[in-house]
């Protein structure tokens, strides 16, 4: 005897295809409306990105990358140039912390492998906790890759081979066009190179002094006067209260060329830009330029007549 389908039953079976279709096509209308705000860039979108030198006209190379990404990239660079060593080093490094990590500091890795540029405590490295320390991380590369002899004028991949041995020595070479896009942002060269959109999301409020702390871990103690605490830069001076800016010198006695002291400027202006969302920063000034969070860089309406970077927290 054939079996009887109720009047529902057979409504269901042909609505499930129409229900599937309409979901498909409200899926492929979403996805046009967000690949149009991407191009169009009519949307802010939370990250940061670096443009090439050549980047306002829409034809240069650009890279995007999160705010943690940002910070240890920025930390990286600090770390090297504080040392004294050339952009071709910080190249290196960032090319094998992409590579090793994309640029995360992860707690594991290939055996007891760490961090950022996943080294190894069994072999010397440092503790772990040591090497899950960003900034100490970036000073044991360099240090190795300093004993590389002529490192800067090696293949990256040989020279960041040479520190690493890994058993993967060709997989750096992929990462040098970003490394280097992101290297002459982060050490100065390219002004303005560098905006983060800080999403927010943390409740911790500001702190200046945490500010302070952070310049003189990746930069080292000279990049702050040693002397007092100034309510002009943050601090609280007897009977005065904090204001929410800390000013960071760009000593020009710095330069060994003309233009020494700017790229100097700009490359601690970049890097309070990629601190933007972990240390709750609203706008960074410098040359004549301001970052604002959520809207970039912009010219100045005011000279400040100061040749310092100042950085202003959120209030």
């Amino acid at each position: 005897m054939p079996r009887t389908v109720s009047p529902a039953r057979r409504h269901t079976g042909r609505s499930r295809p129409l229900r599937i279709a309409a979901a498909l096509v409200v899926l492929a209308a979403l996805g046009g409306y967000l690949t149009v705000q991407y191009i169009t860039g009519s949307q802010v979108i939370e990250g940061c990105t670096v443009r090439s030198a050549d980047g306002s006209d829409g034809e240069g190379r650009t890279y995007r990358m999160s705010p943690e990404q940002a910070v240890n990239a920025a930390t990286i660079s600090a770390v090297g140039t504080s040392r004294g060593m050339p952009e071709r080093a910080v190249t290196i490094a960032l090319a094998t912390a992409l590579q090793e990590s994309g640029l995360r500091n992860i707690e594991h890795g290939d055996r007891d492998s760490l961090g950022l540029f996943q080294q190894r405590p069994s072999q010397g490295w440092g503790t772990e906790k040591q090497i899950l320390d960003p900034v100490y991380s970036a000073g044991e590369f360099y240090r190795h890759l300093a004993e590389v002899p002529g490192y800067s004028r090696l293949p990256l991949t040989v020279a960041a081979q040479r520190v690493q041995r890994s058993g993967f020595p060709q997989a750096y070479a992929k990462h040098e066009p970003d490394a280097a896009l992101l290297a002459a942002a982060l050490t100065g060269r390219t002004p303005a190179a560098l905006n983060c959109a800080p999403p927010r999301a943390t409740a911790a409020g500001p702190d200046a002094a945490k500010v302070r702390t952070e310049l003189v871990r990746a930069f080292g103690k000279e990049v702050l006067p040693a002397a007092t605490t100034t309510p002009q830069d943050g601090g609280a001076a007897a009977g005065a209260p904090a204001t929410s800016t800390v000013s960071v010198p760009v000593p020009a006695t710095r330069a060994s060329e003309d233009d020494g002291s700017a790229r100097r400027g700009w490359e601690l202006a970049h890097w309070a830009v990629a601190q933007s969302e972990a240390l709750r920063l609203d706008e960074v000034s410098y040359a004549g330029r301001v970052w604002e969070a959520g809207t970039g860089w912009r010219t100045a309406r005011k000279e400040s007549g100061t040749t310092d970077v100042r950085i202003r927290l959120a209030r």
